[in-house]
């Protein structure tokens, strides 16, 4: 009989989010098809670390378990991505699990992601329809509009492009990449328009477009394939045109 295949697994931990982190292995029996979020399962249903020690359960986050809401996102062997698309099979091991300490750790592998929202508050990523009366059907958008403003409705929110631009951190107020894109996407609904010039302020003023680097990172890492340096240098365009039209009627 052949000898149980272990997965070696380095897990960076945080006991809490003012606490110091630390590293612990694990050795988990693998199985065909397992992915990451199965293998903290595991540790999970028996916390054991390589060294045969009782030990803490990880915390992790996860919730759809098929790439769509963004909560399992970590930092897996040096890269931003989804814990449940990420296959043990095609990893090298060992497999090392981080958190994307772009953002606050609470704890292990679960992390806060406010700023994104605040962010999304910022450029009012959202159609201003208060629903208090019945509108009737909106404007249509053109097929060919509708069909690349689909491929940016794709965002969930995961942080991978925050993870993995050099522009955000704790040192800077960049807005990000994703917020970028959003207001682009709201910016030509023809409905979101109406706000499109408060979208154009936010984005001229502190953490706004400005401040990217242009190190395209961003769309390296995307999950859904968004065009994010396309949309960066579409909103790009339109900050520069909102700003000289608004100095030209001064």
């Amino acid at each position: 009989m052949s000898e149980q295949k272990m997965v070696h697994v380095i897990i960076e931990r945080q006991d809490s989010n003012d606490s110091v982190s630390y590293t612990e292995e694990f050795k988990i029996p693998q199985r065909p098809g397992m992915n990451v979020i199965a293998l903290l399962m595991e540790i999970q249903r028996n916390p054991v670390n390589a060294q045969g020690k009782k030990t803490a359960p990880v915390a992790w986050e996860c919730n759809c378990l098929e790439e769509i809401c963004g909560a399992c996102m970590m930092v897996i062997n040096g890269k931003p991505r989804q814990a449940c698309s990420a296959l043990v099979d095609q990893l090298e091991q060992p497999i090392r699990l981080k958190p994307a300490r772009t953002f606050p750790v609470v704890r292990d592998l679960v992390i806060d992601r406010s700023r994104m929202f605040e962010a999304l508050k910022r450029v009012k990523a959202w159609v201003p329809i208060d629903g208090t009366y019945d509108l009737g059907p909106g404007p249509r958008m053109a097929e060919r509009d509708r069909q690349w403003a689909y491929e940016l409705s794709k965002c969930f929110t995961c942080g991978a492009c925050v993870e993995a631009c050099p522009n955000v951190n704790d040192r800077t107020s960049f807005i990000g990449p994703f917020a970028i894109s959003q207001a682009r996407l709201f910016n030509e609904h023809p409905t979101g328009a109406m706000h499109s010039h408060e979208r154009l302020e936010a984005l001229m003023g502190e953490g706004g477009i400005h401040e990217c680097g242009n190190s395209q990172n961003c769309v390296q890492v995307c999950p859904k394939n968004i065009p994010l340096t396309t949309s960066i240098a579409a909103m790009n365009g339109q900050v520069n045109r909102y700003a000289l039209t608004s100095w030209l009627r001064k």
